[in-house]
């Protein structure tokens, strides 16, 4: 019988001094990747998170739990209460991060410098260590010593320009989107500048410094939008669900719910206007090509609407599936995990901890290697649960 691999980064130990959701987030992934995350937390009090709610868990005592907000970024590590403000619990941390290979904090610019706590105090005689720091702005810059939140960068860093309906119609506005998603890029980009400098470091002996900014990610995340900017010189706007190079690429109403199409070539598009009966549509010369479609959007967008919602989802979706255009229903979230595909693929993780009365449940690591998910055996920890 052949023993089960261990898991990617079995053997690294990360020390995590990270709060809230950025940092957290690439920690949560390193734990689910096989590395021991031991997180510090204020004593008494925690990571914020514990107490963004409603709703929370409830105790066995009946007494009031953490936060849902904490367990989506917290699985599989230890948790240790520790006051890095004091001198006993300063040198606690400096002791701890001695055994270990990565830290990861998300203090402002220099705060951990007087607890020696930052990267130039642990470095000392440890080149391979590797260091994380995720700020608002970088550790450089004129605004380097600014806090960042994720509302605010995803609005100075321009994806709440490009976010929302377009001027002139109902509810135009700038609109920030539904989850922390500067947060959580960030995180991932952390994450993999871990990976990368851990590489480094046991090729090397040279571990380094990874600078993580939102606002860096969230310019970044810009992608054909910012590329849009460079190539033309006009910087893109609101457009509601339509895409900005695309066309028809957008959510139609049927006559009892609405379907996103997804239309990425003209061969698609022959096979839509095929779907729903309407085959001079794929020959008009305003539609036979991307190009054009993107051209002629208002008109493209109001034939399909007046033919689209003589179907109901159900039987457009079929149509559509069966034609080979990608489409999809806008489900609500517990629409998401009820999909078929969702259960078949288990993205529901479910967890216990002795100290609440039902079962953690959250989302999978969505990384599979070798056929098998890659989820941290451990739930998001107790406060001090592994205190000592």
């Amino acid at each position: 019988m052949t023993q089960a691999p261990l898991p990617p980064l079995h053997g690294v130990r990360v020390l995590d001094l990270s709060r809230v959701l950025a940092g957290p987030w690439a920690t949560q992934l390193l734990a689910d990747l096989g590395a021991e995350v031991i997180k510090i937390e204020r004593p008494g009090v925690g990571d914020d998170t514990r107490h963004w709610g409603p709703p929370f868990t409830t105790r066995t005592d009946g007494s009031r739990g953490d936060a849902a907000y904490f367990l989506c970024a917290n699985r599989g590590k230890a948790s240790v209460e520790l006051d890095i403000a004091t001198l006993e619990g300063a040198e606690a941390v400096r002791r701890l991060a001695t055994t270990c290979d990565v830290v990861v904090e998300n203090f402002k610019v220099g705060g951990l410098a007087k607890y020696g706590l930052d990267y130039a105090s642990l470095s000392k005689g440890r080149p391979e260590l590797v260091y994380c720091s995720i700020t608002g702005f970088g550790q450089t810059g004129p605004r380097a010593h600014q806090a960042g939140y994720d509302y605010m960068i995803q609005a100075m860093g321009g994806l709440m320009s490009v976010t929302g309906q377009a001027d002139g119609q109902p509810g135009a506005e700038p609109m920030k989107v539904g989850v922390a998603v500067a947060d959580l890029f960030t995180g991932l980009y952390a994450a993999n500048g871990v990976l990368a400098a851990l590489l480094r470091a046991r090729a090397s002996g040279v571990g380094g410094h990874v600078d993580i900014a939102l606002f860096d990610v969230q310019a970044a995340m810009l992608a054909n939008q910012a590329t849009n900017w460079f190539v033309s010189g006009q910087a893109p706007g609101r457009m509601g669900n339509a895409h900005p190079n695309l066309a028809p690429y957008q959510p139609f109403a049927c006559s009892d719910g609405s379907v996103v199409v997804a239309v990425g070539n003209d061969a698609q598009f022959r096979a839509l206007a095929n779907a729903l009966g309407a085959p001079e549509l794929g020959e008009d010369p305003r539609f036979v090509t991307n190009a054009v479609r993107v051209e002629h959007r208002a008109a493209l967008s109001a034939a399909l609407s007046a033919l689209i919602i003589g179907f109901t989802q159900a039987q457009l979706i079929a149509a559509l599936e069966a034609a080979g255009v990608p489409c999809g229903p806008v489900n609500t979230v517990d629409q998401v995990f009820a999909e078929p595909q969702a259960v078949a693929r288990g993205l529901v993780v479910e967890q216990t901890r002795p100290d609440l009365t039902q079962p953690v449940r959250t989302v999978a690591n969505p990384i599979r290697l070798d056929g098998a998910p890659l989820v941290a055996a451990a739930p998001p920890p107790a406060l001090g649960q592994t205190n000592g």
